[in-house]
């Protein structure tokens, strides 16, 4: 199958692999012409412009950093669009609000063009390991299709809803981890305080209600200090944003995740955007004055 892909970074990289791994033909666009160096041994073809890549593609993946990139690849003066044949399939699997996935939709439809929104949770090593969780919103025959190449990429591809759905399930997902992310941080913070072997608490914890992946995975890298970026901060700050975003035009309060949103804000203000979201730990022995 002739497949495209744009969005060629942390998460995007390693699936546009597996989908040459799988003996699928590949079209590519890329801004940085670094990001397309992994791709020189495999079946692929690299286009100047998103257009291009749309008029020799079956289906086309996006996975770019919020709105306004996914409008500028698809709907821009050079984008998909532009270049697309009646019956062409866009999947987006960045993480943007429910509203600028319908309304994508909504404008792919006028020109005869399917579309879903895909967001996936596993991080850069689920990527890597096509281990992610896939969260689709489309038309059922639209999702039928495509699944198989999902199956390429993750362990899971779950159609929610119509479109924008996916992107509702993925705020869900990231209320979840960034309160996760958030509790397991204070909880290791106070452990530390308190002049007790926070790895022995955290061993505890994993055998009770309180266990969980987060304190399990997350937890671990805490301890290990280890802030190599899987999931930056700024990502997880700029996906709160989306959810606060969509909190106030339901009218719905969401106290936790609210506070989880301004301490990614803080992480990003204070220089730690660019490490991985467990940073958190690392913000909060600041403001406590127990940074190690």
């Amino acid at each position: 199958m002739q497949i495209g892909f744009i969005g060629l970074g942390l998460m995007g990289r390693p699936l546009a692999l597996h989908l040459a791994a799988a003996g699928h033909e590949l079209h590519l666009w890329a801004r940085r012409p670094a990001s397309l160096a992994p791709f020189a041994d495999v079946a692929a073809t690299c286009h100047p412009d998103p257009a291009a890549v749309a008029a020799r593609a079956e289906i086309v993946f996006t996975m770019v950093a919020d709105a306004p990139d996914v409008e500028a690849v698809v709907l821009g003066a050079d984008g998909l669009a532009v270049g697309a044949h009646s019956g062409l399939i866009v999947v987006d699997m960045s993480t943007i609000a429910p509203a600028a996935a319908q309304k994508i939709a909504v404008r792919l439809a006028a020109k005869d063009i399917e579309f879903l929104d895909a967001p996936v949770s596993g991080g850069e090593a689920g990527a890597i390991a096509a281990t992610l969780t896939i969260m689709v919103g489309g038309k059922p025959e639209v999702f039928e299709r495509v699944k198989p190449l999902f199956g390429k990429m993750g362990k899971s591809a779950t159609l929610i809803g119509p479109a924008g759905a996916g992107q509702v399930a993925k705020a869900c997902n990231q209320i979840l981890t960034g309160v996760g992310v958030m509790a397991v941080a204070e909880a290791l913070a106070f452990a530390t305080r308190s002049g007790v072997d926070a790895a022995k608490v955290r061993e505890a914890l994993l055998g009770g209600f309180a266990g969980s992946r987060i304190l399990e995975n997350h937890g671990s890298r805490m301890l290990e200090r280890n802030f190599k970026p899987g999931f930056k901060a700024w990502m997880h700050q700029k996906d709160l944003r989306i959810v606060m975003e969509e909190a106030h035009r339901l009218g719905l309060a969401l106290p936790s995740a609210a506070a989880t949103a301004q301490m990614f804000n803080a992480m990003v203000g204070s220089g730690l955007g660019e490490e991985d979201s467990v940073a958190m730990l690392k913000l909060l022995e600041r403001m406590s004055g127990q940074e190690l």
